[in-house]
């Protein structure tokens, strides 16, 4: 693990990935080198059988600070006014937050410090999150002129539409107590204690078979935009197939047995 590199990755013998965005001079910004090393991670992760469960963490006081303001900037110096920049720029961030949701590892978010913009989409786009005390949340685009648009994406598919509304008109800081509230982080820490925790929900996670829960998320995302009548048809047929599964029969067979599975993960 280089201490030099923007994001960090070190790889436990229990399977847990951490991921530790490292940029701290630019307050872990999601500039376009990060965009990219983030892109590759989750990609490799989701391709490696020896990771289990993920976990995003940061170093610095910022968990992350959105988009690199600086470099959109610069952009602008381009003959056509930095437009063809700044789709490629949002472009690729888009496939990192989809690729965080395709990933078939669990990804769990540590936060410490502020998460703002883009930032607060990278948390709201993780399957998990547990925060600090002390973090915060904002999308405060509307200060700028520039209404946080994609990271509305993912805010909107964690909390409630009027909630993120909020967020999204106000572009106020919001509290891990209440981020937790509304169900954008699944509970509060003090920051002494959040790697623990965070930690010991990754190895709860990891002790699972591994194609159980690639077929869970990957089932969960995909029903949450289908009507209900055709959620039921879809995860049905999940149930099928997962039933049909090695690690299914396994795991029945273990606890009707009263003994610890043996997964196969397959």
């Amino acid at each position: 693990m280089q201490t030099d590199q923007i994001l960090l990755s070190d790889l436990s013998d229990e399977g847990i990935l951490r991921l530790t965005l490292n940029d701290v001079k630019r307050r872990n910004a999601l500039s376009e080198a990060m965009l990219g090393a983030l892109g590759k991670a989750f990609s490799d992760a989701g391709r490696d059988p020896s990771v289990r469960v993920i976990i995003l963490a940061a170093n610095g006081p910022a968990f992350c600070a959105g988009h690199d303001l600086k470099e959109m900037t610069a952009g602008r110096s381009r003959p056509d006014g930095g437009k063809a920049y700044f789709a490629s720029v949002m472009a690729l961030c888009s496939s990192v937050m989809q690729g965080i949701v395709t990933c078939p590892k669990p990804v769990i978010a540590e936060v410490t410090g502020i998460a703002t913009a883009a930032g607060c989409q990278l948390v709201a786009s993780c399957d998990l999150a547990i925060a600090a005390e002390s973090s915060q949340f904002s999308t405060p685009g509307v200060h700028i002129g520039l209404f946080c648009s994609t990271p509305m994406v993912a805010l909107s598919r964690n909390v409630s539409n009027k909630h993120a509304m909020e967020m999204l008109l106000t572009g106020d800081m919001t509290p891990a107590a209440r981020a937790a509230e509304i169900g954008l982080v699944n509970r509060v820490e003090a920051e002494s204690a959040i790697q623990a925790a965070t930690t010991e929900m990754a190895r709860k996670i990891a002790s699972k078979s591994s194609m159980t829960l690639a077929t869970g998320k990957r089932a969960f995302y995909a029903q949450r935009e289908m009507p209900l009548a055709e959620a039921y048809d879809y995860a049905s047929q999940v149930m099928v197939d997962n039933m049909l599964a090695d690690d299914a029969q396994e795991g029945i067979s273990a606890f009707i047995e009263k003994r610890a599975p043996q997964w196969q993960d397959a």
